[in-house]
């Protein structure tokens, strides 16, 4: 009667229903294998569709999307990439929300050359490094400790670029709009 009570009021004696499910999904292979699968395919698909590599033959294009997808999950290197690399986009994006939220308090939508969409491109950027970095170091892959012993000299290089090319742009005349053949200038 108390456990049922407990579960009832969904604590953390025993976990929820939801919870409990995840754990049967993960313990099934849902999320190591099925999801990681499907994504695959559905990109592979997409862009064989996309680009029409053999015409409109959706049938070829699945059979080559189904063994890519099953091919990439042959080793746990896939898996074990999508287990990492996810979650931290998803705070990632988290973080890109709320400043975007934040700015749209306060910024005016209309104007189309806003400096603070450059500001939140460049905050987004590095958001997906940092994220490409964390995951990379997670894996044991060289990059990572790269990254994490020299990234004061990449940001450094980087601002130093960006101030460059902030000058450099903003001392081009601008275009006057009207496009003139070279073979008819004076």
């Amino acid at each position: 009667m108390l456990k049922s009570l407990v579960l009832a009021s969904y604590t953390f004696f025993d976990g929820t229903a939801i919870g409990n499910m995840f754990v049967q999904w993960e313990q099934a292979g849902f999320f190591t294998y099925l999801l990681p699968f499907l994504l695959i395919f559905a990109l592979v698909f997409g862009i064989l569709t996309q680009i029409k590599l053999f015409k409109d033959s959706k049938s070829i294009n699945g059979i080559i999307a189904l063994v890519v997808g099953l091919l990439a999950l042959q080793f746990p290197m896939v898996p074990q990439f999508f287990s990492e690399i996810f979650p931290r986009l998803g705070i990632g994006l988290s973080i890109i929300l709320v400043i975007m939220i934040l700015l749209g308090l306060f910024l005016n939508s209309e104007k189309d050359n806003d400096p603070m969409k450059w500001v939140l491109l460049v905050v987004a950027g590095i958001i997906l490094v940092v994220v490409l970095v964390k995951t990379a170091g997670a894996l044991g892959w060289s990059s990572g400790w790269w990254w994490q012993d020299n990234w004061p000299m990449v940001v450094g290089v980087a601002f130093i670029l960006g101030i460059i090319g902030i000058i450099v742009a903003g001392s081009n005349p601008k275009p006057s709009g009207k496009y003139t053949p070279f073979f008819m200038k004076d």
